[in-house]
């Protein structure tokens, strides 16, 4: 072993590194094997939202669009209120859902839930799709 370490000083060596004195290094150099631990990302996150009315709908997105929220929307509010402006809001819930390549799924008859790029919805495969008609 002491041959080895010794056939690679004197190769750095015969390279010619030396300190900015001229004299060549007679030092060990220490190396940090643990590596440098990764910047921190964003964590996904989990929202519950409410959807009383169509306005509600865009800060919704404005979260899924940035990738790290997954919205779990009540729509009940909405419901009792309008059923019109409610397909409205699904609509443009499964538009923009499909644009980032997301996911949207119905969890009973009040909520549903809105997911960016990074995650799916399970669906148990003996559930039908649902079509839109």
């Amino acid at each position: 072993m002491k041959k080895i370490l010794n056939k690679v000083k004197d190769k750095i060596k015969s390279f010619g590194f030396n300190d900015d004195s001229g004299e060549e290094f007679d030092e060990y150099l220490e190396i940090d094997t643990n590596p440098k631990k990764p910047k921190k990302t964003a964590k996904l996150m989990v929202k519950p939202c409410v959807l009383e009315d169509f306005s509600d709908v865009k800060e919704i997105l404005d979260e899924v669009r940035q990738g790290y929220t997954i919205a779990l929307i009540n729509i009940r509010p909405l419901k009792d209120k309008d059923l019109v402006e409610l397909k409205r809001a699904i609509n443009k819930l499964k538009k923009t859902a499909d644009a980032v390549d997301g996911d949207i799924a119905g969890f009973g008859d009040d909520y549903i839930v809105v997911t960016p790029s990074i995650a799916q919805v399970y669906r148990n495969p003996n559930t039908d799709e649902v079509v839109e008609d």
